[in-house]
């Protein structure tokens, strides 16, 4: 069964993401054959366009459609960065939607694709990829654990963020070092807010420094980012010193 592009667009004009995904696919084998490289390639270069459809304009069926290129690209790879390349791709497709749907089953499985990536990305032998994964483990545990009553999530995710920071120094690469110290900041305000005063402090200052490296390094989508959380941050440190 051969699929073409038209296929592949009235699927995501009715709203279908399998389909899309599927005629993807079929249309991509038509093309490439049995040339599996070409197959790999291809795809990942489709998947880049549907996270950016999916991520930047707000498109839920282009990351439906994306979680399933994923898992056709993780089922495709043949070496320890391909399937940790994968993973952590998959991951994030399920993440950003999970953040956008009510439920936590997205961002559980989220989560343990993250996991599932570490595996691969591990930190003696990928440093930055460690690192880069260990904060997106740690975004989605945020997410997880500001929807639950405990704070086993929230601890989860400051841990994730800290691990990060073992490589993304300061020094080494400024802004992804701001993002995971931000991001720590963040989970630990979210964790504060249930009655830690020092633990409050702590997130607002890191949510300021975090906030003005980002301006500083020209990254203004991620300097709004923490600018939005001072707001919450400061009442929280409010409330918990009595004021």
């Amino acid at each position: 069964m051969k699929a073409s592009k038209t296929e592949r667009d009235i699927a995501f004009a009715v709203y279908d993401g399998v389909a899309a995904a599927e005629a993807i696919i079929l249309l991509t084998e038509a093309i490439h054959g049995a040339n599996t490289e070409m197959i790999v390639r291809s795809l990942n270069s489709e998947a880049a366009t549907l996270y950016e459809y999916g991520r930047d304009r707000g498109s839920n069926v282009h990351l439906i459609a994306l979680i399933i290129l994923q898992r056709k690209l993780l089922d495709a790879a043949s070496s320890d960065d391909e399937r940790g390349t994968a993973q952590d791709h998959l991951g994030s497709a399920l993440s950003t939607l999970g953040e956008r749907e009510s439920g936590t089953a997205r961002l559980e499985e989220a989560v343990a694709a993250y996991h599932d990536a570490l595996k691969e990305r591990t930190r003696e032998r990928v440093p930055l990829q460690w690192a880069k994964t260990q904060n997106n483990l740690g975004s989605a545990l945020q997410t997880l654990g500001e929807r639950e009553s405990g704070t086993a999530r929230l601890e989860e995710a400051v841990a994730a963020h800290r691990d990060a920071l073992k490589e993304y120094t300061r020094e080494r690469v400024p802004l992804q070092w701001a993002r995971s110290f931000g991001n720590e900041g963040v989970a630990l305000m979210l964790l504060a807010e249930r009655g830690n005063a020092g633990m409050a402090e702590t997130a607002l200052s890191q949510i300021n420094v975090a906030l003005e490296t980002m301006r500083d390094g020209g990254d203004a989508p991620n300097a709004a980012f923490y600018e939005q959380q001072l707001p919450r941050a400061r009442a929280i440190v409010a409330r918990l010193r009595g004021q």
